[in-house]
């Protein structure tokens, strides 16, 4: 038995995923890092396991209804671990923020300063004293009526829904009308209300135009269509609805994306008349804090606002002062983590990922919790070395708080600053699931079987690599006057068939100038003379890109919502898998198709989690969890359907191997091997099939994006954009898909990247460094050229850690 005071948490027998029986200590009030190549288990131990338990013992003191769930949620697959403190867990968030998501709602700074405005503001004469919600754009008592609380209302105008007026309504000058029956209705019912439909557009009376375009009115008349001949039509009676009222409608209410941006084609956004883009109604915004409205202090850069409320706080009444502090003592914490130059207002949707992973680390910080054990996912990933330092400075000052820190982690840096080091391994899957060692750093040196080892101590025995040659450009894409966000009147200048790094600070501009300008540039080539797409609306003018033949923009968004998509169903190896079940003699037998073998549809799949696996489980005052289901036990199908079996194996457990596991048992199967060899190749051998797309990291679902390109048979000169694609990825893993990149230049494309990994960098040829800072303080290129030219760069932020890395 260990005492009470025993200060390690003692981890016995731990089974979840592919952990191979682990027993392991881990010493508390210590920043320790898990390593080990992605998908080894060093998360199943992290996650699946410690924190896991910390959470389960945590129902388990609270209410009855909550206990009832815990067989539901699912227990670790553990012996017993000791010693085991309270647990917060802070992983990396799956889904995409939506607009009204800002970096005052995630950081819940923006609830400070309506308690602020409402109990310290200075109101006009008379007026009442609001509530904190009548000054959020987010609820019903703060929204401006006219723009329901988003700042931007969108219009139209004849321009946009009539491009050519030399046509006539028939031939189709309101091209923002649907086609089809759709659209010869409101012809039809136009002529019967009396216009001239033959007419060109432009000869048409001007009031009559206006009222073809713009009335609210929806008249409903008896239409006798045109007889064509063989077809027997009845009159029926048809309803005008206006062009400006169909894409508004079509805009707001469709369920169809390819609609919603037909629509969007002919709607502009303009700020809102009413409350000039404030999205508050006209009595919140007449009340101010030092002179300013809400709305104003929301759009200063958080470094700015704390000097506004340091100012104004220190004289002012109790009330002001309390909840300034408050607020200045949060705002310190994400200007600490390199944010100072984030707006309250600022959207979500508009942030890194680094960015996003900060607020979120921030506001936890922020909690004065002691005694807990907190698990964080990767807090490096996406940051620039120069912004993991205070990081680094963070993380150790919650360890001195009283806390024990435990951190799932790729970056060396990262790794060389523990206390303690658990490395998992030595390979993925079922080749992982061991504890090479657990200690301080140092120790890891006399563990010859660690993937880790190499990297952590890049002069162990090794010279320097060999520097390659940097391939020469084939061509160029010059944009000229590039204005998007932070980056403003800037020239950018992309080779072809080369690798392009594109680096710098968080929010610095990288992700837009590559992501949004030069994706849109490309794009907008791609789709002819459509109407003006991203690329012209932020690029002054472009030269180049009749060059390139494809584009292919790889991001980080997930592949699938729920966990009815996977990796299987997103890459199209699922489709061969069915129809190989439905060939087999037992399918054949009992007239199973292939459509048997899918959980999308009725007939083989379980009725009762609707061949999801998982059920949605409430739980009163916390977020929603997903648990197997009940009926199947996570497999998907009815008893019936997993009766047939290919070569002894369920379609179930098909979807349960591995992709390493399922290249062995498809071997001979040529679709199949194509697209287990892509995902081989890109360093996802670890993953399971059927693994459902809410459990993968950002990274994950970007390499399963490149793999499902790469089955492909590429034509022309295709240029790749990536972002960070080496996100959560062990450096061991790195080198496996830096080959299948630069194996795509090789095959005369191009690839270019937003990277933070120093080593990635200096194996480019060549690099755009943006910055120097983040925000205001960024969007600028500061340095151009090979990586050895940039490493030299006086300006640049990244040229010391550039440097670093080609020396080693």
């Amino acid at each position: 038995m260990h005492s009470p005071h025993d200060p390690y948490v003692r981890v016995r027998g731990a089974r979840e995923h592919n952990l191979q029986d682990v027993n392991v200590d881990i010493p508390r009030d210590t920043l320790t890092v898990f390593t080990g190549v992605s998908g080894s288990g060093k998360s199943s131990l992290a996650f699946g396991t410690i924190y896991a338990e910390a959470q389960r013992r945590y129902f388990e003191s609270v209410a009855p209804y909550a206990r009832r769930l815990i067989h539901q949620v699912g227990a670790p697959a553990v012996g017993e671990i000791t010693g085991l403190p309270p647990a917060v867990s802070l992983e990396q968030r799956r889904s995409a923020p939506g607009a009204r998501s800002s970096v005052g709602t995630v950081t819940t700074l923006s609830n400070s300063l309506r308690m602020l405005f409402s109990r310290a503001g200075e109101y006009p004469a008379g007026a009442d004293r609001l509530d904190s919600d009548a000054f959020s754009p987010n609820t019903a008592a703060g929204a401006c009526p006219e723009c329901h609380g988003l700042g931007r209302i969108h219009r139209t105008d004849e321009e946009l829904l009539v491009p050519d007026p030399s046509l006539s309504i028939r031939e189709g000058a309101i091209a923002a009308w649907p086609g089809a029956w759709q659209g010869k209705n409101l012809r039809d019912v136009l002529d019967t209300l009396g216009y001239d439909v033959d007419r060109p557009w432009r000869e048409l009376a001007a009031k009559d135009r206006e009222w073809i375009l713009f009335t609210d009115e929806q008249p409903v008349v008896t239409v006798h269509p045109v007889r064509d001949a063989g077809r027997i039509q009845r009159p029926y009676q048809g309803t005008y609805m206006s062009a400006r009222r169909y894409v508004l409608h079509t805009f707001a209410d469709t369920k169809s994306r390819t609609l919603r941006a037909k629509a969007e084609r002919f709607l502009t956004s303009v700020p809102c008349p009413v409350c000039g883009g404030s999205r508050l109604r006209p009595e919140a915004m007449a009340v101010t804090f030092a002179g300013r409205t809400i709305a104003e202090l929301a759009a200063l850069p958080l470094s700015a606002l704390a000097e506004v409320l340091a100012g104004a706080g220190a004289g002012g009444e109790e009330t002001a002062r309390v909840l300034t502090g408050d607020l200045l003592a949060r705002i310190g914490t994400v200007t600490e983590l390199g944010l100072g130059y984030l707006s309250l207002d600022r959207t979500a949707p508009t942030l890194s990922s680094g960015e996003l992973q900060r607020l979120r680390l921030a506001t936890q910080l922020r909690s004065g919790l002691f005694g807990v054990v907190y698990v964080l996912d990767e807090p490096s990933a996406g940051l620039h070395p120069a912004d993991t330092e205070s990081l680094l400075g963070v993380l150790g000052r919650l360890k001195e708080a009283g806390n024990s820190v435990f951190v799932v982690e790729h970056q060396m840096d990262v790794v060389r600053r523990a206390d303690w080091l658990v490395d998992v391994g030595p390979l993925a899957g079922e080749h992982g699931g061991r504890v090479l060692h657990s200690g301080p750093p140092e120790g890891l040196a006399e563990v010859p079987e660690s993937a880790t080892r190499r990297f952590l101590f890049p002069g162990d025995g090794r010279g320097p690599a060999p520097v390659r040659e940097p391939r020469t450009p084939t061509g160029w894409i010059r944009l000229s006057g590039v204005e998007r966000h932070n980056v403003r009147g800037v020239d950018a200048a992309f080779p072809l068939g080369v690798f392009t790094a594109v680096t710098g600070v968080s929010g610095s501009g990288k992700s837009t100038l590559v992501g949004q300008v030069l994706a849109g540039v490309l794009a907008d080539r791609e789709a002819g003379e459509e109407a003006a797409g991203a690329g012209e609306q932020f690029c002054a003018a472009a030269s180049g890109p009749e060059a390139v033949d494809r584009l292919v923009q790889v991001d980080q968004k997930p592949i699938g919502r729920t966990p009815r998509s996977n990796l299987a169903t997103y890459t199209g190896l699922f489709d061969t898998v069915r129809k190989l079940f439905a060939r087999t003699e037992t399918a054949r037998e009992r007239g199973y198709t292939a459509g048997r073998f899918s959980f999308n549809v009725s007939g083989g799949r379980c009725e009762t989690c609707q061949g999801e696996g998982f059920v949605s489980v409430e739980l009163l005052f916390l977020p929603s969890t997903y648990a197997p289901c009940p009926d199947c036990h996570g497999a998907r199908y009815n008893p019936e359907t997993l009766e047939v079996t290919l070569r002894g194996l369920t379609v179930a457990q098909v979807l349960d191997l591995t992709v390493e596991s399922a290249a062995d048992f498809f071997s001979g199967t040529p679709t199949a091997e194509r697209a287990l060899t892509t995902l081989l190749d890109v360093g996802l051998g670890y993953l399971r099939l059927g693994q459902p797309a809410t459990e993968l990291s950002g990274g994950e679902a970007q390499r399963i994006k490149l793999a499902s390109e790469l089955q492909r048979t590429r034509r022309g000169h295709t240029v790749y954009l990536l972002d960070e694609p080496t996100t959560g990825l062990h450096p061991a893993d790195v080198e496996v898909l830096m080959r299948q990149l630069h194996g795509l230049v090789d095959a005369h494309n191009t690839v270019v990247v937003v990277e933070h990994d120093m080593a990635v960098v200096a194996g480019a040829d060549h690099v755009i460094d943006m910055g120097p800072g983040g925000g205001d303080r960024g969007g600028r290129i500061v340095a151009t050229g090979t990586p050895q030219e940039v490493a030299r760069a006086a300006e640049s932020r990244t040229a010391p850690y550039l440097a670093k890395a080609l020396r080693s």
